[in-house]
């Protein structure tokens, strides 16, 4: 039938990918102020800090317009550097009956995953979004590659 895709990018960063999972580990509110053009807000709505389980949201721009999310941080891995968010709430739910982010940052490499189900067969994939995770991605190595 078609309704469900997976879309993953991987990118080379010139930072170690240890940097990229602890700042969304630990300081994810920091993205607001690095890429502050793209991501204009973030929340822990549930949850004491940024552990699976944790509950947090993100107001964004995406294809020109103000857009807001919130998600479940799913699962958390230290050893691979990999973080899993569950879309529950937000404009991305308009399009797509199920949503889920994957980020893995290992050694000097960046790969994002999303795992969806559109509504109808003429929701677009999710490309530009893809995409804006792409150019975060890059604002954030190099404030990361300053460091």
């Amino acid at each position: 039938m078609g309704l469900n895709g997976k879309l993953v990018v991987s990118m080379e960063v010139k930072c170690g990918g240890h940097l990229f999972h602890d700042l969304y580990q630990t300081s994810s509110h920091h993205v607001t102020n690095i890429s502050s053009d793209k991501v204009h807000h973030f929340d822990i709505h549930e949850g004491e800090d940024l552990r699976a389980g944790s509950i947090i949201g993100w107001k964004y721009t995406h294809d020109g317009k103000v857009k807001v999310t919130k998600q479940l941080i799913e699962a958390v891995d230290e050893e691979k550097k990999s973080i899993t968010w569950k879309v529950l709430e937000g404009d991305t739910l308009e399009l797509y009956n199920s949503f889920t982010i994957s980020a893995s940052f290992e050694d000097n490499w960046a790969t994002w995953t999303f795992v969806y189900e559109k509504k109808t067969e003429d929701t677009p994939e999710p490309v530009t979004l893809l995409k804006l995770m792409i150019d975060i991605t890059r604002d954030l190595e190099g404030h990361l590659h300053k460091i």
